[in-house]
């Protein structure tokens, strides 16, 4: 099956295929990612090496959500309702062997007074010191990373921000009208529970602006 061609036919079933199509898998991308380039008349999409074995209709769902990205199209098939389940699923299938265990302390405070201790760890790391991405959940390979910045801030700071991303872990996320939602309703009022929620908002703000000094070893050091 050309998987490409297939794809846009299924997607656009009474038009006619224009491109040249190439389909590449490699180990660069990261786990379970995908890209794709439309250049003139060649589409070219790329392949995380994981994805190789997985089912083809799994896999044309997938390149029919990114058509419709790159084309600006809100379109839902059932390839792309079956995408998106396995990406739901795919926090099953990965590996959980990076674990930092300062998080890991964060991740069981956490775990045991939100989701009664239910939760399977994902992988747990530190990221760059950025202030515009405090936190992430990758649903491609199961893991919360979170800003250096917070590396050494009070343990009720760095549990808001894990709560935040095991809450995108527990709701996951919906997929309607050709548009994925990843801050529900529910998701947004779970969140509120936090205890003194929005007074710890305001010291991660502070935090960010370096207003707001941390201490390590004893020594009041600035968050710049």
């Amino acid at each position: 099956m050309v998987l490409i061609e297939e794809a846009y036919k299924r997607l656009f079933p009474s038009k006619y295929f224009p491109y040249e199509e190439e389909l590449e898998y490699n180990r660069r991308l990261s786990s379970f990612n995908a890209n794709i380039t439309i250049i003139q008349n060649k589409i070219k999409v790329k392949l995380n090496l994981q994805w190789k074995d997985i089912d083809d209709e799994i896999k044309i769902g997938l390149i029919q959500h990114l058509l419709c990205k790159v084309l600006k199209r809100k379109i839902t098939t059932t390839n792309i309702e079956l995408y998106h389940n396995f990406v739901r699923n795919i926090p099953m299938l990965m590996p959980k062997d990076n674990i930092d265990s300062h998080l890991k302390e964060s991740f069981d405070r956490v775990n045991e007074q939100f989701f009664n201790g239910d939760m399977e760890v994902p992988n747990l790391q530190w990221g760059t010191d950025s202030k515009r991405k405090l936190a992430c959940y990758n649903f491609h390979n199961d893991t919360v990373t979170v800003s250096t910045i917070f590396r050494y801030s009070p343990s009720h700071v760095v549990d808001l921000l894990m709560y935040h991303e095991l809450l995108h872990k527990h709701f996951q996320f919906t997929h309607k009208n050709g548009r994925s939602t990843y801050h529900s309703t529910e998701f947004k009022a779970a969140e509120k529970l936090y205890p003194n929620y929005n007074d710890v908002e305001i010291e991660i703000r502070d935090i960010i602006t370096g207003k707001k000094p941390f201490s390590l070893f004893g020594i009041k050091i600035n968050a710049r």
